[in-house]
C-alpha cells in the first residue's frame, strides 16, 4: 500500500504582488490572529521576531501613507509603497516563524491568520472568482451572499469588514457555512449607509484552505 509523502507546510507569500490595501488587510488580520495565541507563544514556541507593537506601527504607517496618497500625488504614493514594502518583509518574517513552530500541524498554522500552500498542484480556480452574487437581504441590514462550487471544497468561510477611509476594510468579522446549496447565505447585523468588504475562501477536504478571494464591495441598505 502506498503512502502519500507529507511536505512540511509553507505559507503562501504572494504579498509583493497585492495592493498595499490588500497587504494592510492581511496584516490586520495576522495580527489579531497570531498574538496572545496559545500555539504561538511560549512555552510551545519561542517569542515571535515581530513583536506586536512593531507591527502594529508599521500597519499604523501604512494605513496613513494610503490615506495621504488618495490625491495621487507622486511622493505620497512613493511613500505608500516604501511602507507596503516593510510590511510585507514583517508578514514574511512571521509567516517563517509560523512554518517553523506549527509542528508540521495545519490546524496550529493556520490559527496564526496565514495561508498554507497547497502541497497538491491543481486548476482550481481560486474562490476568490466564485462569489457570484451579493444582495440586499429582506430586513435592512442584510446582505444575501451566493458562492460559486470550488473543486474539492468540504465547506467554505466568509468574512466582512466596513470599509474605512482610503479603501481599507476594518476588523474582520468571519462566519463559517457549509456546502454550497441554492439558497444563499444571509449575512446579519450590518451597519445600514456602510460599505462593506466580502471576501470568500474555500476549506479543501485534503487539508487547508484556498486563499482568500478579491474583496467585493457592497453598500448595505
Amino acid at each position: 500500500m502506498s503512502t502519500t509523502k507529507q511536505h512540511p507546510i509553507k505559507a503562501v507569500l504572494d504579498l509583493r504582488k497585492l495592493t498595499a490595501e490588500v497587504v494592510l488587510s492581511t496584516s490586520t488580520h495576522i495580527f489579531t490572529e497570531i498574538y496572545n495565541n496559545p500555539n504561538f507563544t511560549p512555552p510551545q514556541a519561542p517569542a515571535a521576531p515581530v513583536d506586536q507593537a512593531t507591527l502594529k506601527s508599521a500597519n499604523d504607517a501604512l494605513a496613513s501613507a494610503i490615506g495621504a496618497a488618495v490625491d495621487g500625488g507622486k511622493k505620497a504614493i512613493a511613500q505608500k509603497k516604501a511602507q507596503r514594502e516593510v510590511v510585507v518583509k514583517l508578514l514574511t518574517q512571521l509567516a517563517h516563524y509560523a512554518e517553523a513552530n506549527c509542528k508540521d500541524d495545519m490546524t496550529i498554522f493556520v490559527s496564526s491568520g496565514f495561508t498554507a500552500k497547497s502541497s497538491i498542484r491543481n486548476t482550481t480556480p481560486p474562490v476568490s472568482e466564485s462569489i457570484k452574487k451579493i444582495a440586499p437581504g429582506p430586513d435592512s441590514g442584510q446582505i444575501l451572499l451566493s458562492l460559486m462550487n470550488y473543486p474539492g471544497a468540504a465547506s467554505y468561510e466568509i468574512r466582512w469588514a466596513p470599509v474605512g477611509d482610503g479603501g481599507v476594510p476594518g476588523a474582520w468579522t468571519s462566519q463559517a457555512i457549509g456546502k454550497i446549496i441554492k439558497s444563499p447565505t444571509t449575512i446579519s447585523g450590518l451597519r445600514p449607509g456602510t460599505t462593506y468588504a466580502f471576501q470568500a475562501r474555500a476549506v479543501k477536504k485534503a487539508g487547508g484552505y484556498s486563499d482568500w478571494g478579491d474583496s467585493v464591495t457592497r453598500m448595505v441598505v
